[in-house]
């Protein structure tokens, strides 16, 4: 469960390592956004000259959450981190050329096939 002011990181090759969200997309009384929601972001810390700088808003999907998932078959997924990818300005391809860590297969269910195939574990 991501909610307005929640911590986040990274999990590609961006540059950006933390990043806190300001909005959740996807209504006006939208409060919390899980796995393989978009949401925006602003960037708190990133590496020296890389693609995504410090203070920089942009949009992103979750990729890992702590709080457990329920998923269609009745068994839940949980993760020991609350993980984002950066996305383009209004594609849902990633921004960077690399994906870090597990992906839960939510993620190709919701149409984000590029992160999919970056992926080099799906769960």
């Amino acid at each position: 469960m991501i909610q307005l002011r929640t911590m986040l990181k990274v999990a590609d090759n961006t540059g950006a390592k933390i990043a806190q969200c300001i909005k959740v997309l996807g209504g006006s009384r939208k409060r919390t956004a899980q796995l393989g929601d978009i949401i925006v972001v602003v960037v708190k810390k990133a590496e020296p000259r890389k693609i995504v700088k410090n203070h920089e808003v942009t949009r992103a999907v979750i990729v890992r959450q702590r709080r457990p998932f329920r998923r269609k078959d009745g068994s839940y997924i949980r993760f020991d981190e609350n993980a984002i990818i950066i996305l383009d300005a209004q594609t849902k391809n990633p921004k960077g050329g690399r994906v870090f860590g597990p992906i839960p297969r939510e993620i190709r269910e919701k149409g984000f096939d590029g992160i999919v195939a970056l992926a080099s574990e799906i769960i």
